[in-house]
């Protein structure tokens, strides 16, 4: 997969983001907040996956719009994004939009290189997803969860269940003693993918409440 940096090679934190053409179009603004909004000295890489459908999910599942079903590539992008997690003394968050804020959450099951994960409304209404989470501890200390207010007033009927299956995941990483917060978002699922990010993100950096 392609890399694109952003900020200070040697900084102690480390940002690792999934992303796709359309992410890509708004990282810079993405990173801007970030620094504008915790002022830390900070390391985002972007990964830009080849297929996003299959890259990012876990294992297969049948579409849920169109006609492009879902693969299992997850596994093999983790281990892709693990060698970014080498350097000894470094922080190490993981992070994404929609389909690769469920990467992250799914990861967080899967490795404990990564001290939080940003999720940034993510696909949690992926078939089989919430039960996996019911089956497994997180191996992160902190997971920051939001979604859009409007994103579950849709007619599709699979993605319509996202509201109560991310407030489900909220319940059970606060019930694992996860540092955890759901954060509530104005407009559907396409309104400001990077500021959504962004908030994301800083709230690992600054484990509070930030305005942006």
């Amino acid at each position: 997969m392609d890399k694109y940096e952003f900020g200070n090679w040697e900084a102690h934190i480390v940002l690792i983001q999934p992303v796709d053409d359309y992410d890509l179009a708004g990282i810079e603004n993405e990173f801007r907040t970030i620094r504008a909004t915790t002022g830390a000295d900070l390391r985002l890489v972007a990964a830009k996956v080849r297929d996003w459908n299959v890259d990012l999910s876990p294992w297969e599942a049948p579409a849920v719009f169109g006609n492009e079903k879902f693969g299992s590539g997850a596994p093999d992008t983790l281990e892709e994004l693990l060698e970014l997690t080498g350097a000894q003394g470094k922080t190490y968050y993981l992070g994404g939009y929609s389909l690769a804020g469920l990467f992250a959450l799914w990861a967080s099951y899967r490795t404990s290189a990564f001290s939080g994960i940003a999720a940034a409304s993510p696909s949690v209404w992926f078939p089989g997803f919430i039960n996996f989470a019911k089956s497994l501890r997180p191996r992160c200390s902190a997971v920051y969860l939001s979604l859009g207010d409007r994103e579950e007033k849709t007619r599709n009927p699979v993605m319509a269940t996202v509201g109560d299956r991310i407030r489900e995941l909220y319940d059970i990483l606060k019930a694992a003693g996860t540092d955890c917060v759901l954060e509530w978002n104005q407009g559907n699922h396409f309104k400001e993918p990077d500021i959504r990010t962004a908030k994301a993100f800083s709230w690992l950096i600054g484990r509070k409440d930030l305005t942006i």
